[in-house]
């Protein structure tokens, strides 16, 4: 239980997701600090996520334009634009047995709103935020860019064909995405803690 622990972790989608065997494809689209690393590194990853030594998964979003993604290792920036598309990679991961539905939605909105102390998010509850992701699955999309929302305008995921997709996204109640179209008039709200 996060509560418990004294030393907290986060893996990020991208180090569950990629392993350097993505590198000789992707390039220095999947730069990232710390380095995405070998598939036994993955695999340890996925253990601890669903073990417990892992208690959030976080996005790392960082939308860098591609021309900061050039220049070799050595010259390109770090981090990718993970954000949109981190719950239907994780979803992927629930269809292959990483883990299951529920201990996504621990990891992914009850254990960060715990650990931060973050009021009235994180659950559905009365009272609280109403905060939500509608998916639906079997209903296979391939992620180009014409569908990328970033304003950085790519994403190491164009080319891949997911089988879960998103169909409307509320924040604090407001519908702020659906039909492939963001809400550009709903605006979020400060967080506020339970400190």
């Amino acid at each position: 239980m996060t509560e418990e622990k004294r030393i907290t972790a986060e893996a990020c989608v991208a180090h569950l997701h990629f392993s350097d065997k993505d590198y000789l494809r992707l390039g220095t689209r999947i730069k990232c600090n710390p380095a995405i690393k070998s598939e036994t590194d993955r695999e340890a990853l996925r253990k601890a996520l669903s073990d417990g030594r892992i208690d959030v998964i976080g996005t790392d979003h960082a939308p860098h334009l591609m021309q900061e993604k050039q220049g070799g290792s050595l010259k390109a920036v770090s981090g990718m634009p993970m954000l949109q598309f981190s719950l239907v990679t994780m979803l992927e991961m629930v269809d292959v047995g990483v883990l299951d539905l529920p201990l996504l939605v621990e990891k992914m909105c009850h254990a960060p709103a715990r650990l931060f102390q973050i009021k009235e998010r994180g659950y559905l509850r009365p009272g609280y935020k109403a905060d939500l992701v509608l998916v639906r699955p079997d209903t296979p999309w391939t992620v180009t860019g014409d569908n990328i929302l970033s304003k950085c305008g790519w994403s190491p995921m164009e080319g891949h064909t997911y089988r879960w997709k998103v169909e409307q996204t509320f924040v604090n109640g407001q519908s702020v995405y659906a039909d492939g179209v963001v809400n550009e008039q709903v605006r979020g709200q400060r967080l506020e803690f339970d400190r």
